[in-house]
Formats: C-alpha cells, structure tokens, sequence
C-alpha cells in the first residue's frame, strides 16, 4: 500500500472502498488489523501527547478522517486521494458485515445511546451478527477483563465507540489479546447512529465543513477547542510549507 508523510505522520493513501476491501481480506485471514485515523485535532494533539502518537502510529492502517488533512497533504505535496471518515469507514464495513454474516462486538458510549444504536443497527444491518456489546465507562483495572470479554465473543468486527485517547490507548495495550479480524476505533459514530447527535449534511461534508456543524450544534463545548486546534493546525501546515521552499 502507498503511504503519505504528513507533518511527520504516515497515513494511508487509500480511498473509501479500497479501506473497506484491505477491512475484508483482513477479516477473512483474522489479521487483527488496527485501524487509526487522523485529523486536525488530533495532529495538534499528538505534538504533546507522547502516549496517544505512540498508539496511532503503531495502528496497522491510519487515514485521513478529516478534510483538512486531505488538503494539506495536497499543499504538502503528499496527495491523498480522498478522506475516509470514521463514521463511513464503519457504516461500509457494517453493510459488508451484513453482506457477509460478520459477527461485530461495539463497545463505547453510555448503556442509553448504545441500546438505541444497536437497534438502528439491527434494523439497517440485519445480516450483521451483533456477537457482544458494552458501554465505554470502564476503569484501567477493568480494561484488561473487557478485552477478554470481546476476545470470548469472537467477533470480525470490533468497534471502539470512544473518545481519544482512550481508544487508541486500549487499542494499544489490548488488540492482541482480541482474536478479530479487523479493530476501528469509530469515535463518536455511536452518538450520530444513537440520535443523540446529527451527522452534517453531504453538502457540509464535501466542502470540508463537518467540524462546523459539529460547532454549532455545541457552541460552548467545542467552540474552544475548535478555535485553538484549528489555528493551531492552519499553523503547522504553514510552518512546513516554508520550510520545504527553503
């Protein structure tokens, strides 16, 4: 597989259905294949973050899950060819699933919107084997007995429905305890197909926008963060630029 370097990190040039069929070989071969996924926000975070660089990096396949990546890999010069978003990474690979007779272990999000988003599935994914699920609110100490719970499930697919950098940090530390085939960490993926959260329009997404309909959806809890990772991105990218024309 052809890789790109982009501000010092390896990602996969990959598109959406090429992602979902490296999903399928894997899964067949029972590869326990890591998938990461990188964009703005986590980049930023990364710079000071040792453990969740660390954890990211060693995923068997990283992609660009946000636009702004795409477009700096472009500017950079490392062209991907498109963004793979988590959220369609996991519905493509839900559909394979049901195709295929995939058993998927979830595991993320509160008991509530993880009832819900189990129902959607079983509604839209009928031939989709939902071999085990469990809400993200687990200690460090519990961590360990969670792993082995999914790995007595023996699921195909495991979906981690958690927050960064708590999902790369099990992946890390628990992926080869877990017989899968393929792990993806689908972040707050579990909220949009819960109804606690909406997805932004296809129109938003093309032009790079999710981020803003996120933002205004939850001015208070993300305007912050937003703004500085944002900027703070714009800014890297920028450095690198005047950098490789020196």
């Amino acid at each position: 597989m052809i890789t790109r370097s982009v501000l010092g990190h390896r990602l996969h040039a990959l598109t959406l259905a090429e992602a979902v069929s490296r999903c399928v070989t894997a899964v067949e071969r029972r590869e326990n294949l890591t998938i990461g996924v990188l964009n703005a926000a986590k980049i930023v975070k990364m710079r000071s973050d040792r453990e969740l660089r660390e954890s990211v990096s060693s995923c068997d396949l990283v992609l660009a899950d946000g636009q702004s990546v795409v477009w700096a890999s472009r500017l950079l010069r490392q062209p991907l060819p498109e963004r793979v978003a988590g959220i369609d990474l996991f519905t493509e690979l839900m559909a394979e699933g049901s195709e295929r007779g995939y058993r998927a272990y979830f595991l993320g999000a509160e008991n509530e919107v993880l009832e819900r988003m189990l129902q959607t599935v079983r509604a839209r994914y009928p031939g989709l084997v939902v071999a085990g699920a469990r809400d993200g609110y687990f200690t460090d100490e519990e961590a360990g007995p969670v792993a082995d719970e999914i790995a007595a499930a023996k699921p195909d697919l495991l979906f981690l429905g958690m927050t960064s950098p708590k999902k790369e940090i099990f992946l890390a530390s628990y992926a080869h305890r877990i017989d899968v085939g393929v792990v993806h960490g689908v972040g707050g993926s579990f909220d949009v197909l819960g109804g606690r959260t909406r997805r932004a329009p296809l129109s938003w997404q093309r032009l790079g926008l999710e981020w803003l309909y996120r933002l205004l959806q939850e001015p208070r809890r993300l305007g912050p963060r937003y703004l500085s990772t944002n900027l703070a991105f714009v800014w890297m990218v920028a450095v690198e630029l005047m950098g490789g024309r020196r």
